[in-house]
């Protein structure tokens, strides 16, 4: 009988959420567990699984579009009903694995196409799984067969001779909603400096040796050591502004956002409890959050919960930069490319590997002095690890 799935708050008490992708069309028979719809909060991308076995009978929402808790995503002739309409009452379906962003075409998901469109690709021994999709709703057409046949790039939507449309969705549209709530909510302020990391440098290199290929070990398990040292000095630091109360709320716990690039856009896992680990552990944890980043597997745990954001470009990292706080905390500190250059040192021009430090911070919390008390005291640690500081 007839089974009306409402979108369910599938963490941390959201209040809506994006559709990313169906697996379902109208008509199509599911069985139960299957997957159903991936929906995507301020979070993560959730794979919502189908509570029963039924046969679709509406599809009540669109790819790309908000839907408010409650609402009714998708209706089916659940097998097995006893005649009486399911509605709020009916079982909550499974959140399967989460992932950071929309999976791409190309893997085992339904492809979503006309018959006519699939029967043409069968015509002409293309594989629909392989093809980029410009059509509305993620849909292949008869002219991306064409492009995939000849081996021509798609260009989405295209609107004026070389232009193209691309719609703002999953990941990307919710970056763009949190720095522009950043930046609309919180007043920024960027304090720079540089460190002298050749010190660093070495006992990098030292402690790499020691650890036997275990783990990759970057630098970011000592920048992180580096900022707790910091924050830990200057609590304000780790805090979030209630704006509704009225009250900073300085957090006990250190839980390290690392700011991460993928496919689809910047998303930022979180060390939880980074205070009590060690360099080893931290490279092993900021190893684990990185490989689930780019496969898409982020668990919804792994992207809460954060006090304070690195983020890094690496080698890219150009000379600084002005990184935009991730809301709602009240700082984050970017790490640029580290680059031999000359320095002054008891009066004479020596080599030493250097880096810029920038960081960025909310001044209703955090003042000028503070703020520059704060990168003085991280930079003293990285510039001195050796001596117990890290």
């Amino acid at each position: 009988m007839r089974f009306e799935f409402k979108l369910p708050d599938i963490g941390e008490g959201m209040v809506e959420g994006e559709i990313v992708k169906w697996h379902a069309n109208v008509g199509d028979e599911l069985h139960e567990d299957a997957p159903m719809v991936d929906v995507m909060t301020d979070k993560a991308t959730v794979t919502i699984s189908a509570p029963k076995a039924g046969k679709v009978l509406e599809i009540n929402a669109k790819e790309g579009e908000i839907k408010k808790v409650g609402s009714v995503l998708i209706v089916l002739d659940a097998a097995g009903e006893n005649g009486h309409k399911a509605a709020s009452s009916a079982p909550a379906a499974r959140a399967q694995t989460p992932a950071a962003a929309p999976k791409a075409a190309g893997t085992s998901q339904k492809v979503l196409a006309s018959p006519a469109t699939r029967r043409m690709a069968q015509e002409m021994g293309v594989d629909l799984a392989t093809v980029t999709a410009t059509g509305e709703g993620g849909r292949v057409t008869p002219e991306d067969l064409k492009r995939a046949k000849q081996g021509v790039p798609a260009t989405s939507h295209a609107s004026a001779p070389g232009d193209k449309r691309v719609p703002l969705r999953g990941l990307r549209r919710k970056i763009a909603e949190k720095m522009t709530l950043s930046k609309t909510k919180i007043p920024h302020f960027t304090y720079v400096d540089e460190a002298d990391l050749t010190a660093l440098v070495s006992l990098r290199e030292k402690t790499e040796k020691t650890m036997q290929g275990k783990v990759r070990l970057t630098y970011l398990p000592f920048f992180v050591k580096a900022v707790i040292s910091g924050l830990k000095e200057f609590p304000m630091m780790n805090a979030v502004l209630d704006e509704a109360a009225q009250e900073i709320i300085v957090k006990a716990s250190y839980n390290i956002g690392i700011a991460a690039a993928t496919p689809e856009g910047l998303t930022v896992p979180v060390i939880k409890n980074a205070d009590k680990k060690s360099i080893a552990e931290l490279a092993e944890e900021i190893q684990r959050l990185a490989e689930k980043a780019k496969s898409g597997s982020l668990a919804l745990e792994d992207l809460s919960g954060g006090t304070f954001t690195i983020t890094s470009l690496g080698a890219l990292g150009g000379m600084f930069a002005t990184p935009i706080i991730n809301y709602p905390e009240v700082g984050i500190v970017g790490i640029h490319k580290i680059e031999k250059r000359p320095v002054v040192r008891d009066d004479k021009i020596v080599i030493r590997e250097m880096m810029y430090l920038s960081l960025s911070l909310d001044h209703r919390v955090v003042d000028g002095e503070t703020g520059a008390r704060f990168a003085a005291h991280v930079i003293e640690k990285l510039q001195n690890p050796a001596q117990g500081n890290l």
